[in-house]
């Protein structure tokens, strides 16, 4: 995982009504959350270990009631929280694993039983990763070669649907005038202390805005007291009580590390070119044995999978990163051809 703290952040918010019917709302697809009473949430067990993986999910479950052609049912939104620093393809076989778990759950506490059938899910992905999600929608499309007509309607089919929270860019999120919007705005301000403070300017004019801006405000300020010890900010948190009381406070805090932010970017210009050749004289020795030593090892894995290793991947090795290595390493445990982990 990136960090333990957008596991916990993130579980706290996504515990109340409120996030989840702004993730719907804002993110889903209108189509589908146009369709849900949201006062009729109810907040499901999502606490459990899966008996092939042995790991507790990174999970929230609620459930609503969906309308649909004058029919009404209760439909589980299934949201996994996937806060990675790099993207696992694998995450279709996760996810039918995990849904399958969850309906054993439902069987398990008698919330269902086997003859009234098992009811509908949506699958949401909620993904903070600096890098687009490259995984497949659906464990369908992984398997490949794609089958015959004939045997099609025998392969698995489970699709999710993916919220990646740093594709949405400022405008997008404006449009979204909802302290969710505000919460991903902060997230995608990374470390920068110039952009931070924009975008928390922006969640306390949202939260003025908000006809229960008492009770949000609570939530919202819990969360960004973890999120700014997180990035190592020197902020009293402790007299950080209300991100509306408070605002003064934190705009006076934040603006002292934006100046103290340009200081530092204008002496470390000053000193990068006296450092620079030495620092990246000793990096490049260094990651260039690190991407020896990962090349070695995907060798490795790839012969004794697939016998002799062809130029046309030799090439995509020796033009990989670290990161990319280590990922093709976790792939190839799974992939059945060469042409399914690399492109021609």
């Amino acid at each position: 995982m990136l960090s333990h703290h957008h596991d916990t952040g993130y579980k706290e918010l996504f515990s109340h009504p409120e996030f989840v019917q702004q993730l719907m709302e804002g993110f889903a697809p209108p189509e589908i959350a146009g369709l849900m009473d949201f006062t009729t949430l109810e907040k499901q067990n999502g606490h459990y270990i899966t008996p092939l993986f042995e790991e507790k999910i990174e999970d929230v479950v609620w459930s609503v009631e969906v309308t649909w052609q004058g029919v009404t049912q209760r439909v589980f939104l299934y949201i996994l929280l996937e806060f990675q620093s790099s993207v696992d393809r694998t995450m279709p076989i996760r996810l039918m694993h995990y849904v399958a778990c969850f309906y054993s759950e439902l069987l398990k506490q008698k919330k269902i039983t086997p003859s009234q059938g098992l009811p509908p899910v949506f699958p949401v992905v909620l993904y903070n990763g600096s890098k687009p999600w490259t995984a497949p929608l659906d464990i369908y499309a992984m398997v490949q070669p794609e089958p015959p007509s004939f045997l099609q309607a025998y392969q698995p089919h489970l699709r999710y649907y993916l919220i990646d929270e740093g594709r949405y860019t400022d405008e997008e999120l404006g449009l979204r005038q909802s302290p969710l919007s505000g919460v991903f705005g902060v997230e995608n301000a990374g470390e920068s202390w110039e952009t931070l403070q924009a975008a928390v300017d922006r969640v306390v004019a949202i939260l003025q805005a908000d006809p229960d801006k008492q009770r949000i405000d609570k939530i919202i300020t819990r969360w960004l007291k973890r999120h700014l010890a997180w990035l190592g900010t020197e902020v009293n948190l402790a007299q950080l009580d209300s991100l509306m009381e408070d605002k003064d406070m934190l705009a006076e805090n934040l603006e002292n590390l934006v100046k103290k932010e340009r200081l530092e970017g204008r002496q470390e210009g000053e000193q990068v070119g006296i450092q620079k050749g030495r620092q990246e004289g000793e990096r490049y020795g260094l990651q260039k044995g690190r991407l020896a030593e990962a090349r070695d090892v995907l060798r490795t894995q790839l012969g004794l999978k697939f016998g002799e290793v062809p130029d046309w991947v030799e090439t995509q090795l020796m033009q990989a990163d670290h990161e990319q290595l280590q990922q093709w390493m976790r792939e190839v445990l799974f992939a059945d051809r060469l042409d399914t982990m690399f492109t021609r």
